[in-house]
């Protein structure tokens, strides 16, 4: 039985450091949607602050990191396909998951608003694409897609090259700092305009981060060691700066104050959580260990688009159905179920001929793969995972 589907994956050429890096970031992801799903509804929360603690030191690298190991592709992509296909692509993977799960998210919201008090509205379906931020993390995918095919279209029709998107990143950064600092709803703009940077230096980097020759240089405890020593320090400084509710600005802005607030330090705390995450990512590579975390990472866009959705009925099933009010269980339990739960369903659907849920062409490798070798039967070869 594979349920993952790990030997498919951990079968396939492609660069590991990146599934690592993206699987570890899925999963600081999804810590944070753990607790905020568990936030307001009569939990003793307050009495573990560690919890709290952990999920705002962890946080302000996570998505730039997605942003970053998209743009070290870019120039592949564009080289191969061209920028046509390129956009094709990107809204098959991208655009596409984006408007069926968001629609899914928002119409269960609003079928269950009576029960569960949200404030969820049928214009919500409209803001996925013009105000993603108030669909909660569909925000991400909008980005994600906007900036690809922004970047991809400088980089073809006006020819900027790495080094001239790095510097319109940074004017966008800058202005992105601005609409935070003054509170200007920028709807999707605001996103595009500060994560545009990290997705350039994607691209920047790529030539060095994907040289076959450069993994061994990587892959060192000497540049690891001193990293983490300075990621702590950093995140620590963060932490303090992020929790402080001294004033009516630090309230207003909870987690995200550094972000608004303080945007170059933000950017400087990014960019180091991300290098270092990296470079733990290389050493993973070159010991093979926790490959769990490659399984995670080749699905972490999957796992993205249903994680409040799957995390919301855990929270619902542990509390209401299995009376489990104990907090530290139910974030294992709520954590644990936002990553393992849609790894499973994704590969079912492709199993299951299901596969338009995530994408409008046809996955026909994968899908073959699962087709020849049932993977839920206790027949088949043991999982990797």
């Amino acid at each position: 039985m594979d349920p993952f589907n790990s030997r498919f994956i951990l079968k396939e050429k492609r660069w590991l450091w990146i599934d690592y890096d993206k699987g570890i970031s899925i999963i600081l992801v999804g810590y944070g949607h753990c607790y905020a799903t568990l936030k307001d509804h009569g939990l003793a929360l307050d009495n573990y602050p560690f919890f709290n603690y952990i999920g705002v030191f962890l946080y302000g690298f996570r998505m730039p990191l997605f942003f970053i190991v998209s743009g070290l592709l870019v120039a592949r992509s564009l080289n191969k396909k061209g920028l046509s296909n390129y956009i094709g692509d990107r809204t098959n993977n991208i655009l596409y998951p984006l408007f069926i799960w968001g629609f899914l998210q928002i119409t269960l919201q609003i079928l269950t608003a009576r029960f569960t008090h949200n404030d969820v509205h049928p214009i919500s379906y409209l803001n996925l694409i013009i105000n993603p931020r108030e669909t909660g993390h569909f925000w991400y995918l909008n980005a994600l897609f906007g900036i690809g095919v922004i970047y991809a279209f400088f980089k073809i029709k006006l020819k900027l090259n790495a080094v001239m998107q790095v510097m319109l990143g940074l004017i966008f950064y800058s202005a992105s700092a601005y609409i935070h600092i003054n509170h200007i709803n920028a709807m999707l703009l605001t996103d595009v305009f500060e994560y545009y940077i990290f997705f350039a230096l994607g691209d920047l980097v790529s030539k060095i981060m994907l040289a076959e020759g450069n993994i061994e240089r990587f892959s060192s405890w000497k540049i690891f060691l001193p990293l983490i020593a300075v990621f702590i320090t950093i995140q620590y400084f963060f932490t303090q700066i992020n929790l402080d509710q001294t004033t009516a600005l630090h309230k207003l802005e909870g987690i995200n104050f550094v972000e608004h607030q303080m945007p170059f330090f933000f950017l400087f705390e990014a960019l180091v959580g991300c290098i270092t995450s990296v470079s733990f990512s290389f050493l993973l590579q070159k010991y093979k260990a926790l490959t769990f975390l490659r399984i995670v990472g080749y699905h972490s866009l999957f796992v993205y688009c249903m994680q409040i959705i799957v995390m919301t009925i855990a929270r619902t099933v542990c509390m209401n159905v299995l009376h489990i009010t104990y907090v530290p269980v139910l974030i294992a339990l709520v954590w644990s179920s936002g990553i393992v739960l849609p790894i499973f369903f994704y590969n079912f659907c492709l199993r299951y001929n299901l596969w338009w849920l995530y994408t409008f062409r046809k996955p026909e490798r994968q899908v073959e793969y699962l087709r020849s070798n049932n993977i839920f039967s206790y027949k088949g070869v043991k999982s990797s995972l």
